[in-house]
């Protein structure tokens, strides 16, 4: 299925990404690595099998200009694309009280404009082949709303609402859209997300709680993923408490909350 694709990942310098990039490799996949750290790109083609064909691009998915870019050099350098992967993220450990104006932004601007701009700057070339497939990764935290990540928790949500739309509008064209959570996935991102500069004992115990739930190896994540996109799947609920929170969204899609606050044994002010 991805011998020979095309396949370009945003935040392939670490974790998940990484991983992905390894696995689809020995898949006979084409690789387009963007990551805003050439130290982090330089360690993931290290990794990668003998003969993969691997190009770098190092870019902050921030930028508007840089995503477009992005998409005219994998035209020029590959002749298209076949899937996207926008993976890039960062993390703020912060409840809305505390988190500032720019923190909120910082994160907003990587994990939804990042994927915005993805999926923009290579939706056209897709449809003109009429062929490809958008992966936008999300989180469990697109599925149900946690404690100190506000910030986090509104991208996420957004990336699902966007890949869902996009079910609907891609229909027919032989374009399809895929949106991942994963949960409690052991990343770097996820081990070391920066609290916020108000930071009080409320955001440094629920990071302490995060922590501890991080058990999912990236390479695990990457080898769920790739099967469900190998299976046709438009929704990927992988990782450690996952279906969990899958289900907890569904069958009690507000009384979750008072679950949430319990299990991060969180009290009334």
């Amino acid at each position: 299925m991805f011998r020979d694709c095309i396949v370009v990942i945003t935040g392939a310098g670490s974790g998940i990404g990484q991983a992905l990039a390894v696995q689809l490799a020995g898949r006979g996949a084409h690789l387009a690595l963007v990551d805003i750290s050439r130290i982090g790109l330089a360690a993931t083609v290290a990794s990668l099998p003998p003969g993969c064909r691997a190009i770098c691009y190092p870019l902050d998915v921030a930028s508007r200009e840089a995503v477009f870019g992005l998409a005219d050099a994998v035209k020029r350098d590959f002749g298209t694309a076949h899937y996207i992967i926008n993976n890039a993220g960062t993390a703020m450990m912060a409840s809305f009280e505390h988190t500032s104006i720019p923190e909120i932004e910082k994160v907003l601007a990587i994990n939804l404009w990042g994927v915005i701009y993805g999926t923009k700057a290579f939706l056209p070339m897709m449809l003109a082949q009429k062929e490809g497939c958008i992966v936008n990764i999300s989180s469990v935290l697109g599925l149900v709303a946690g404690p100190c990540h506000a910030a986090y928790v509104m991208s996420k949500f957004a990336v699902r609402g966007l890949t869902e739309t996009l079910w609907t509008e891609l229909e027919g064209t032989g374009v399809r859209a895929v949106v991942v959570h994963p949960g409690g996935i052991n990343t770097g991102i996820a081990k070391n997300s920066p609290i916020a500069e108000n930071e009080t004992d409320l955001e440094r115990h629920v990071a302490a709680v995060s922590r501890r739930m991080l058990v999912t190896s990236p390479a695990r994540c990457a080898r769920l993923i790739i099967s469900g996109l190998e299976s046709g799947k438009r929704r990927l609920v992988v990782g450690s408490g996952a279906r969990f929170m899958f289900w907890l969204s569904r069958l009690f899609p507000t009384r979750y909350v008072w679950l949430m606050r319990r299990h991060y044994s969180i009290g009334s002010r």
